[in-house]
C-alpha cells in the first residue's frame, strides 16, 4: 500500500490523470484501487489511472507485485514487463512488521516524490498494473523482507522506454529510506 501525500509534483500527476478523464484514488491506495500511473506515450509520457493488481489464479484473487529477480522468468509477467512498463508516483509506502506494526517509508520528513517501477497489461478489456519488488536494503530489512523497486525522477523515461535499462535496473541498489511507525 502506498500514499500520494501532498507534494506539488505528485499532486500535478494526479491532477493530470483527473483532467485526462480518470478517477485515481487519493490518500492511502490499496490493492484493487485505481491509481495514477505514468506510462510511455508517443512523444512524451502519459498520465493515466489503472486498477492496482493483476487477476490471480483463483476467483477474486489479486496479484499486486512481482519479484524483480524472476519477472523475466514468469510467463504471467515477462511479456508485460518487456512491453508495458509503468511508474507509480507516490511519496512513500507502508509495510508491516512480523508483529503487525505498520511503518511508513519515504525519503524523510518532507513528502519528496518517490517513484515505483511496475508494468501493466489488459485483462478482459481493463488495464491493470502491478508493481515490482526487490530485496530490501538496510533501511527496510528490519521491518520487511521485500521493498518496492524505486526509481529516481531522471530514471522514469529510460525505465518506460528502454528495455535494456529497465532489465538492468532490476538489480539496482535501492535508496536508503526513513521509516516511522504509524
Amino acid at each position: 500500500m502506498f500514499e500520494p501525500k501532498k507534494n506539488p509534483e505528485i499532486n500535478r500527476i494526479y491532477e493530470l490523470a483527473t483532467s485526462n478523464g480518470y478517477q485515481p484514488k487519493t490518500g492511502e491506495v490499496y490493492p484493487s484501487d485505481q491509481t495514477a500511473l505514468v506510462i510511455p506515450g508517443t512523444h512524451q509520457v502519459q498520465v493515466v489511472a489503472m486498477k492496482w493488481g493483476f487477476p490471480g489464479f483463483k476467483p477474486g484473487q489479486l496479484i499486486i507485485n512481482a519479484r524483480s529477480e524472476t519477472v523475466n522468468d514468469k510467463k504471467m509477467f515477462a511479456d508485460s514487463f518487456k512491453a508495458r512498463r509503468c511508474v507509480y508516483p507516490t511519496t512513500g509506502f507502508f509495510e508491516w512488521s512480523k508483529d503487525k506494526d505498520k511503518y511508513w517509508f519515504n525519503y524523510g520528513k518532507d513528502p519528496e516524490p518517490l517513484y515505483i517501477g511496475g508494468f501493466y497489461n489488459v485483462f478482459q478489456g481493463t488495464a491493470q498494473s502491478i508493481l515490482l519488488t526487490t530485496e530490501p536494503n538496510q533501511s527496510v530489512s528490519p521491518i520487511h523482507n521485500r521493498m518496492p523497486l524505486i526509481l529516481k525522477k531522471d530514471q522514469i523515461k529510460p525505465w518506460l522506454n528502454n528495455y535494456t535499462f529497465a532489465n538492468r535496473f532490476l538489480t539496482a541498489t535501492m535508496p536508503i529510506l526513513s521509516s516511522q511507525g504509524v
